[in-house]
Parts: C-alpha cells; structure tokens; sequence
C-alpha cells in the first residue's frame, strides 16, 4: 500500500474523559483494520494507543466558563487545524465532546472534504437548542451515549446511533449486586466518598467546600471515614495542596467505580462520574460551580432542561438533590447530607433507582467497538 492509499482519520479531544474514549476508540478499529493512521488533539492516552497528536489538547482542559482565559490557545489551535487540514488529506474526522471548540474544528474539516462523525454528543437538549442547524451542517454522524438522545436528535434531522456509554463498557451492572442495602446503616459507620472533579476549575471551587461539609458530618458523626478520588498523579497533588488539615481522609488514584463500591454515600462534582457512581448504587449529592455573573445574567436563561445533573434528567425526577450553581453557604448541603444518611429507607430506596437508570446504558458490544463500526463503515463510502 503506497502512502497514498493509507488512509488517515483525526481525532479530536479536549476532557481526560474523552482522551481516554478515543483512545479505545483508536485501539479497537486498528484491531480491525491496522492500516489506518490516527492523528489530532488528544491526552497521553490517545498518544499511547497510536495517535500522533498536534497537540496535546487535555493538559489544558477548561471549564466553561473559563473558556474566556484561554481564548488565544483556541485560537491558535484552530489556526493550526486549518493548516493541517489544507496540508493534508484526511478520510474522517472524529469529535469527542467539547462542542464549544470541536464545533469549529468540524467546520474545517467539513470545508477540507472530511466527513465528520461526533462521539458523544453536545447536549443541545440541555441548552442552546438553537445550534442544532449548525450541527446538521457540520456532522455527517453522530454516536450518542445516553439512550434518549437517539429520538432526540432523530427529530432534529441528525443522523444518529446509540452506542452504549463508554463509562460502562468494562463493568458490569447487576441490579442484585450493586445496589446497596441500608436496614442495619448507622450514620456513625459510614464511608463517604467524595469526587471533587478531574478540572482545575472544579478542584479549586469545590474541594474546599466538599472538605469543610465532610468536617461538619464528622462533627456529628465522629467515626464516619470519608474516601477522596484523584483522576490523576497531579490532581492528587493539587488536592493535597489545598487540603484542610484537621480533615481526615484516604485518597485513591484513579478510581472511581472501586470507591463508589466502597462508600455509603458520596459529594460528587457534576459530570460523568455522576454515572460512574450511580452504577455502583451510590446515594449521592451533586455540586457544581460557575462564575456568579455569567450564571445569573447569562447562563440560568441558556438552560432548558428542568434538571442539570445528568442523573436527574435520566431519572426525569429530582432523585438525588443537586447543587448547581454552588456558590457560598455550605449549611444548605450539610443539612441535606445529614437528613439523607439518617433515612435508611430512602438510602435503599435511591440506589436501587440509580442502578435502574445506568442499565439502558450497558450494551452487549463496548461503546468503543459500535462506534468503530460505524467509523470503518463511513470509510468505505
């Protein structure tokens, strides 16, 4: 095969959780065809599993509304796709995620003749359902992951699959197992586990505030253990940076699922790990961040959803409370967590649903093999 003929697909990834879907997303097409080269913006993981990366994208992950700092970064990174595009002949294009930046990126490809496939996909059903013309325009495919989003979108005019969730691909969901049983809990015994966010932004808005609620249940409950989760080697250094003195804890290392197995119950910063925690069984509340002027004049008025956890809007109800925005008191959180670990029947009755709720989630095949499926078929057209 001439280096004509080899054909290349980038990828495009900003989150650690979308650099590590990639990378199995790259290790399971190459297991069906090793010809294709893989290039893009991605994390070590993509790296790891055959990409050649343009940058490395995931070291510089930001929040929303932090997009603002980094705006000459995007910039340049943008600048650099359109170079690489026009330079370069590319059969596909995948975007992870991120559809503030992989919008835009979408757009060169789509003018430098690359079809286009979205994993994962932007929650327009959420806010700014208005972009929906946009993406009809930019993704010739879209691989959904929460199992609503297929009629959603159908409506739209998009043409989408759902392909498992790839949080669940390598665990399995057993309603007799991981729901967690609550007739003999005392508050007194309880592991509480707290996940404070792979972000920055979300490490230093909510680490503090999760470490002075877990003091105050353990100035009521003086034996409670609490369990903290670090996505990586630098995060767990980032939280021990700012870790409160007299708060008592065990850190784990990039392990979500086994913690949540662990704990009785759990403070988790809104996202994926939600999900993660939800199928383990795990009662939990939900706290998020944002700046307090975007919010109030910008953000409360995008939102079109009822709900914000991605819990809740798959329960279609307020199963476990949310906190989003978070922003000063902790006493309102306190008072909830307290009230929670003292109703074993609710504790029982809330991680028997949270399972229900991940299960539609599981498919037979990973998510990363569907979605490998459909690249390989968009490659022969």
């Amino acid at each position: 095969m001439s280096e004509t003929d080899i054909r290349k697909i980038f990828i495009s990834a900003f989150e650690p959780s979308a650099d590590l879907h990639c990378a199995h997303l790259i290790e399971a097409i190459t297991e069906k065809d090793s010809s294709i080269e893989f290039v893009g913006f991605g994390g070590d993981k993509m790296q790891e599993a055959g990409c050649h990366l343009l940058a490395n994208t995931v070291e510089n992950a930001a929040m929303l509304y932090n997009v603002l700092k980094h705006l000459g970064y995007y910039r340049r990174l943008l600048k650099e796709a359109k170079t690489f595009f026009q330079e370069n002949l590319i059969d596909l294009t995948i975007l992870c995620d991120s559809p503030a930046i992989n919008f835009h990126i979408a757009k060169i490809a789509k003018k430098n003749l690359s079809d286009t496939l979205f994993y994962v996909a932007p929650q327009l059903w959420a806010w700014a359902p208005w972009r929906i013309s946009k993406l009809r325009r930019r993704c010739d495919k879209l691989a959904a992951i929460l199992p609503f989003e297929k009629d959603w979108f159908s409506r739209q005019g998009i043409d989408v699959e759902f392909v498992g969730n790839p949080l669940f691909d390598e665990i399995d969901i057993d309603i007799d197992h991981n729901v967690k049983i609550y007739s003999s809990f005392e508050p007194s015994n309880a592991t509480i586990a707290l996940f404070p966010g792979s972000r920055d932004a979300e490490i230093e808005t909510l680490w503090p505030a999760m470490q002075q609620i877990a003091l105050r249940i353990q100035d009521r409950w003086r034996t409670c253990k609490f369990l903290v989760s670090a996505s990586s080697v630098a995060k767990l250094d980032k939280l021990g940076d700012s870790h409160i003195r007299n708060f008592n804890c065990e850190y784990a290392l990039d392990d979500v699922l086994g913690v949540a197995e662990r704990a009785d119950f759990a403070l988790v910063a809104s996202g994926s790990a939600t999900l993660q925690v939800a199928a383990m069984g795990c009662p939990m509340v939900i706290m998020y961040q944002s700046n307090k002027f975007l919010w109030h004049f910008i953000g409360k008025w995008l939102i079109r959803t009822r709900f914000l956890s991605l819990v809740n809007i798959l329960a279609r109800k307020a199963l476990v409370p949310e906190y989003m925005p978070y922003f000063t008191s902790i006493e309102p959180i306190f008072q909830k967590c307290s009230a929670l670990l003292a109703n074993n029947s609710r504790l029982t009755r809330t991680s028997r649903e949270l399972v229900d709720i991940v299960l539609p989630m599981k498919r037979s095949e990973t998510a990363a093999e569907n979605v490998a499926e459909i690249a390989l078929e968009m490659l022969e057209k």
